[in-house]
């Protein structure tokens, strides 16, 4: 089959970018001729891109790359539209090479320009290619793109990522009738889960939908990620720091370390002189911070991140994967942490990814590292100016600290210092680096208190036996639901924590009694992981349904 997908944004990091990467291949390595529309800047450097399309010279031009097709394995050319260096996201973020500007702040010439150009992409190749089908990814703009490109003339489907839909659609009626259009001519609307389905039935007023939705979550690559013993995983990590040493490392690194301790030392002055510093003011030099490094790379001490773990020895580690966003819950672990130490003094915490919140959340560990409450609270109540936003308070976390008192306060207070110590930052991994830092950790915690569409880093967890601990909502718990159906006793009680004013002490209570297992039961927790991950989670699988799907055939879909 010769199927078109236009996905928009990179093709690494997290999310949706992965799962359109994850799915060309599974789709190239299936024997379909793949057409990928999006913005990677070098997609060349992907092992299943063949070839390269884009618009320098005003017209399309096609580039064959120099590689070695496996036997039976299809083609992938990846073609970059010409939208100039204005990019539109859902969540405000820096991306290297573009302006990028959440759909709301865009002006509707903008808006018109950036689908316009988009159109005439989709167009192009539609006239080069007899394609069989097309795929569109998230709730706007995609949808519309191919809606307004194809007509009628090829048939494509929709998937659902909660991003667009949470974040640009819903709150804003202004993208509403693009996404009834985009979507209402799609074939169907793949979802990741019954809750990004209900979410989305809620959102659009479309006749018949119901009937038209579709599973299509995320699925994990199992020839990845695998499980191994930790005591191998961790030696693994030797060879990991030296591929870091050699790949590119733009991201947080020591200049930007000095300016946010700077930073944080006049905003704990601001802690206790009653407004010194505003919230305004910090978001402002923390969005200034961001032009000074790539906030989407990887750690300059991304290989002194893996020694560490590497030599982790015996000592328990939870490790967290995803964006480093408000939204994410990053700031509920951190404050569950020194819970943790008080029971594991030796745990270790590895965080993985890249966000606007960075500095946010290395100065909440700096305060707690200090014992100073009164500066954690401070950096709580400013919430999502500490990423470059509006004020909004840490709700949770400011229930957690404002309940301590007498000995629980002191005990918290003793297991909080120096936490910093047993804390260790990578920025962003691709799949391939992560695949070996997932096997050599004890748990992965997964604390979102936004709806997720899929719990994707879950699944990978468990595919390579590591129990993930997750918030118990939307998509996340779904994936924890079909975990826990081929477990028994109290191991499958700590998969899962409610996000409420309690979420602190739960979470702490659900890593501290992964790492209290003993070593059978460690084991018999795995290897049902594993097999659950190996019988419900397969991108071969997925790229099946997708193809059905964008060609307009719904037999053997799954209903949400």
């Amino acid at each position: 089959m010769r199927i078109l997908i236009f996905h928009g944004y990179l093709l690494r990091g997290t999310g949706s970018n992965v799962y359109n990467a994850e799915l060309a291949r599974a789709l190239t390595a299936a024997g379909h001729e793949v057409h990928m529309l999006c913005q990677d800047r070098a997609p060349a450097d992907i092992d299943f891109v063949t070839a390269i399309g884009g618009w320098d010279s005003g017209q399309l031009s096609v580039q064959q790359l120099e590689k070695t097709i496996p036997e039976g394995h299809g083609e992938c050319t990846v073609y970059r539209p010409p939208i100039a260096d204005l990019l539109p996201v859902y969540v405000a973020d820096h991306y290297d090479g573009f302006i990028a500007k959440t759909f709301e702040q865009l002006t509707d010439e903008e808006l018109d320009f950036y689908v316009a150009r988009n159109v005439m992409a989709v167009q192009d190749v539609a006239a080069r290619v007899e394609l069989d089908g097309a795929f569109a990814n998230h709730m706007v703009m995609g949808p519309l793109i191919l809606a307004r490109a194809l007509g009628d003339s090829v048939s494509y489907a929709a998937k659902i990522h909660g991003s667009a839909m949470e974040y640009t659609v819903r709150p804003n009626r202004r993208f509403l009738p693009a996404a009834i259009e985009g979507v209402g001519g799609a074939q169907s609307m793949l979802v990741g889960s019954r809750h990004i389905a209900e979410r989305a039935w809620q959102t659009l007023e479309i006749d018949g939908i119901r009937d038209r939705t579709f599973l299509a979550p995320p699925g994990v690559d199992l020839a990845r990620f695998k499980p191994a013993l930790r005591s191998t995983a961790r030696d693994g990590l030797t060879e990991l720091e030296e591929r870091l040493q050699t790949m590119p490392r733009s991201g947080y690194g020591t200049a930007a370390q000095l300016a946010t301790e700077s930073l944080f030392e006049r905003l704990r002055a601001a802690a206790r002189t009653e407004g010194m510093m505003g919230y305004d003011d910090v978001a402002s030099e923390i969005l200034a911070l961001h032009e000074t490094y790539e906030t989407a790379g990887m750690d300059v001490t991304a290989p002194d991140s893996a020694r560490w773990l590497g030599q982790a020895g015996e000592d328990p580690v939870a490790l967290y994967v995803g964006k480093l966003i408000v939204s994410k819950g990053v700031d509920l672990l951190i404050t569950a942490w020194p819970l943790v130490r008080q029971r594991h003094p030796g745990a270790k915490l590895a965080i993985v990814g890249f966000g606007a919140y960075r500095e946010g959340l290395e100065m909440l560990v700096s305060a707690l590292s200090q014992g100073d409450l009164t500066t954690a609270r401070w950096i709580a109540s400013g919430g999502r100016a500490f990423e470059g936003g509006p004020v909004d308070r840490l709700a949770h976390v400011l229930a957690f600290l404002d309940a301590l008192e007498d000995d629980a306060l002191d005990a918290y207070v003793a297991s909080a210092i120096d936490m910093s110590d047993s804390i260790r930052w990578f920025g962003r991994l691709d799949h391939e680096e992560l695949a070996s830092v997932i096997p050599a950790v004890n748990c992965q915690v997964i604390p979102s208190t936004f709806p997720e569409a899929f719990g994707m880093v879950a699944a990978e967890a468990a595919a390579c036996g590591v129990p993930p601990i997750s918030a118990n909502h939307s998509g996340l718990a779904e994936v924890t639901e079909q975990l826990e159906e081929n477990l028994s006793g109290a191991s499958g009680a700590l998969l899962s924590f409610d996000v409420n004013d309690h979420a602190v002490d739960r979470m702490a209570s659900r890593i501290s009694g992964v790492f209290g297992l003993g070593l059978d039961e460690r084991r018999e927790l795995a290897a049902r992981l594993v097999a659950t991950a190996a019988q419900r989670f397969s991108w071969a699988s997925v790229a099946t349904d997708v193809v059905n799907a964008a060609s307009g055939r719904s037999e053997g879909l799954r209903r949400p």
